[in-house]
């Protein structure tokens, strides 16, 4: 299997998990002219699983290193499977708010919140339960400069939504609670891996292609119940039907997959740098989305247009922090 044999090429690849995670939440945009983002969320879920197969049949079965997929999963102790079907499932939760808080309050707000929040909830969780090689006070100077990009651009927000006559308080909630449940589903993956050694894991572990299928199953099978029930009861608007889902067009639906796929290539991409950077500094890097969705939001959605200098400012600071805080991470890991 393809594993990452240095750190250096580990923190490029933790970069393009913080892209693809920031990025992913476009497609809902563009869904969401014409399409309930409960519907949207299928099609994400189916996107992410198929994907799942698709790299442990390739990446993860030729190569020289390691265990293939198959292999793999056949000899893999029970609490391991477990471990990161319930990664799966909290994840699912916490994401069906994301994109809830997203379609109500947009990327530059629901990203920045609660995968801001779920960063350093996260990061305090993931140090916690697995050891950390290297500069801890660096690692959490990174972590608090994060926590005032992601506060200076919620103050943004605000002055924004008040200049606007906007009003989401729904919106803002939901992303806070995203983020409270997104901070604990890493460990349950990560403890399901050997993480000293993908090379010859230890018997009975996972390799990143198989826990992140069993991850994938545990998004999926979740599905039939969250969706179902947001589905039914939705935050904003009137019930919506598995026929309304049925009848959308093949071109929507791929939108939705394609979703899918950009997330499920940062999030196996974390898991495989995982291995070098650390489990910290892995999870870490990949939570700077809020720094890319804004991006999002601000240049190409737009989300901020008519604020006045100061939100402007704000924005400016946000993203120089952002910048200071992941270097400091990054930087954190190598000492």
């Amino acid at each position: 299997m393809f594993i990452v044999s240095s750190y250096s090429l580990a923190v490029v690849l933790c970069v393009v998990t913080m892209l693809c995670w920031g990025s992913w939440g476009n497609t809902q945009k563009f869904a969401g002219r014409t399409w309930r983002y409960e519907l949207f969320y299928w099609d994400y879920v189916i996107g992410i699983f198929l994907f799942s197969i698709l790299m442990g049949f390739t990446f993860g079965s030729f190569g020289p290193h390691g265990r293939s997929f198959v292999t793999d999963l056949c000899q893999a102790a029970p609490a391991g499977i477990l471990s990161a079907l319930i990664g799966g499932i909290i994840f699912n939760a916490s994401n069906i708010l994301l994109s809830a808080s997203t379609s109500i309050s947009g990327m530059s707000v629901a990203f920045p919140l609660g995968v801001g929040l779920a960063l350093v909830l996260g990061v305090i969780n993931t140090y916690a339960t697995t050891p950390h090689h290297g500069n801890t006070a660096l690692l959490f100077l990174g972590v608090a400069l994060v926590v005032i990009a992601v506060v200076l651009n919620g103050i943004a927000s605000g002055m924004n939504s008040r200049q606007e006559g906007k009003h989401s308080n729904k919106g803002i909630w939901l992303a806070i609670a995203a983020g409270v449940l997104m901070s604990l589903f890493y460990p349950f993956v990560a403890g399901a891996m050997d993480l000293d050694n993908f090379v010859n894991p230890a018997a009975g572990k996972l390799t990143p292609y198989s826990a992140f299928f069993v991850f994938a199953t545990g998004i999926l099978l979740s599905n039939f119940l969250f969706n179902t029930i947001v589905m039914r009861h939705p935050f904003v608007g009137t019930p919506v039907s598995y026929k309304t889902y049925f009848a959308g067009s093949m071109s929507t639906h791929c939108v939705g997959a394609l979703g899918g796929v950009i997330w499920g290539l940062g999030t196996l991409i974390s898991y495989i740098s995982a291995g070098k950077a650390g489990a910290s500094i892995s999870y870490a890097l990949g939570q700077g989305a809020p720094m890319i969705a804004a991006l999002w939001g601000v240049f190409i959605w737009k989300e901020f247009k008519g604020g006045n200098k100061t939100v402007n400012l704000l924005l400016v600071l946000m993203f120089l922090f952002f910048i200071a805080g992941l270097s400091s991470i990054v930087i954190s890991g190598a000492n």
